[in-house]
């Protein structure tokens, strides 16, 4: 892939306007634009309309849809021949509590120099304002050197991710012939932990279900009912247990439906990254790896299945000790679901199972907690190959296709409702303290990622 000139007066520009960018930056940080806060509604009305205003000066046709929660906004420059892209992210931020936590105010953001380099620190920094602001100045500076936006883009950023999403399928729905694209693009995930740039290719899915066992209409005295009367946290705990066997596998009927393995080229991927288990495990105080046997260490947490057990309660467990069995016991089970899994066949499995644990006197209840499938991106798209190519020439080390054990079911919604893949390249970093306090973005990233822009722009254009 040869160099564009072009491509290099757009870098100059974007080096040279670092300070200015940062500084647009920090005005979008110090709208705490808290999506789920009812007291906030104003505030991230303020951010829409701030970040609808700057799309504006530069060129974009823009517009604030209103929605029954919080706005999206959404923009689009010229037609013409180019391959029609569509740059999705949001600019909701997560609460900031505990406040007391904070090293600073979080919406009164900063640049501070750390051991590791220059960082900018406020609430929404790294997800997902300044991710989403390294498009928006990429297509600034391209508009400075070329006179005009690039051609053939489609904006959508919306202002709920942090609080479920509750309008954006719907709005995907009824605006679907406006946003439909060749390719989406998400800045919304990280670089690689050895900081080599990388680009997402799957994410596993998600079925989260709570459930409630109800046994006697009262707490029953262990001494006099022990023994004789159900316990409904042993009937949890044994139908809970069941659900592995001893190599690790789970062992609901069809679970591994759709499940595949990997191919030959994400498989050298994966070996090249060179992934330590007992390091990663090392930092949360853990050291030996479980999960199922003849597996490596980043199959399981990004290619495998999973199902984990979130919360359990019944009984007394307060100070003290209380003999009794409990009239109700209850857990929050979640599975992460990769490949074709189907969320709602692996939902009824769960169900069926515990059932067969419940004596007929008991009573069973489920919550639903959401399901979304896995995605699973076509790589054999050239898009992919050109970006990764793009990416390794701007940051000097080789980018790598990777997996991610979480879920971000915009790319599932973009494929089932927009009937597109999408890609998903991001520059935050590990130790971005995301949801958490004292959040940072560094500041590398975000002139690295601008600059990954511009070149990825020229690349697919």
């Amino acid at each position: 892939m040869g160099f564009d000139a072009r491509v290099g007066d757009i870098l100059t520009h974007l080096d040279q306007g670092l300070d200015a960018a940062l500084a647009r930056l920090s005005d979008f940080l110090r709208i705490p634009s808290i999506s789920t806060d009812p007291a906030h509604a104003g505030d991230v009305r303020r951010a829409a309309e701030w970040l609808a205003a700057d799309l504006g000066a530069l060129g974009f046709d823009v517009q604030i849809h209103d929605t029954p929660g919080h706005p999206m906004v959404t923009a689009r420059s010229q037609p013409g021949d180019a391959r029609p892209l569509l740059f999705y992210g949001h600019y909701d931020v997560q609460p900031v509590d505990p406040l007391e936590l904070w090293n600073r105010p979080p919406f009164d953001p900063a640049i501070e120099d750390t051991p590791q380099g220059r960082v900018i620190r406020a609430r929404g920094a790294s997800d997902d304002k300044g991710q989403l602001m390294t498009f928006v100045e990429a297509f600034r500076a391209w508009k400075a050197v070329h006179g005009s936006l690039p051609s053939d883009l489609i904006l959508l950023f919306e202002g709920e991710e942090e609080s479920g999403s509750p309008s954006l399928r719907p709005f995907l729905k009824a605006h679907a012939g406006d946003l439909r694209a060749d390719l989406a693009i998400i800045c919304d995930t990280s670089r690689h932990a050895d900081g080599r740039p990388a680009i997402t290719t799957q994410l596993r899915g998600l079925v989260g279900q709570e459930v409630v066992v109800h046994a006697a209409d009262r707490d029953l005295h262990s001494g006099s009912f022990g023994g004789l009367a159900a316990n409904p946290i042993m009937i949890l705990a044994q139908a809970l247990a069941a659900l592995k066997d001893d190599t690790g596998r789970v062992t609901l009927p069809g679970f591994y439906d759709g499940v595949g393995d990997l191919s030959p080229e994400l498989a050298r991927d994966w070996q090249a990254l060179n992934f330590d288990a007992g390091d990663f495990l090392g930092r949360v105080g853990l050291s030996d790896p479980i999960g199922e046997r003849g597996r490596t260490a980043l199959e399981m947490v990004w290619n495998q299945p999973t199902a984990e057990i979130n919360g359990i309660a019944g009984g007394y467990a307060g100070d003290g000790f209380k003999t009794v069995l409990p009239a109700v016991a209850r857990a929050k089970v979640s599975f992460r679901l990769t490949g074709t899994q189907d969320p709602a066949a692996v939902r009824q499995a769960f169900q069926d199972h515990v059932r067969r644990f419940v004596p007929a006197d008991c009573r069973i209840d489920f919550h639903d907690h959401g399901a979304s499938p896995a995605s699973v991106m076509d790589i054999a798209d050239p898009a992919f190959g050109t970006a990764k190519q793009t990416l390794t020439q701007e940051w000097g080390q080789e980018a790598a296709f990777i997996g991610a054990g979480g879920s971000i079911p915009i790319a599932g919604d973009f494929k089932e409702l927009l009937g597109m893949d999408s890609m998903l390249i991001g520059f935050a970093r590990d130790d971005d303290r995301i949801h958490s306090p004292n959040e940072k973005y560094d500041v590398e990233s975000f002139a690295k990622g601008a600059r990954s822009w511009a070149r990825i722009l020229a690349a697919l254009r």
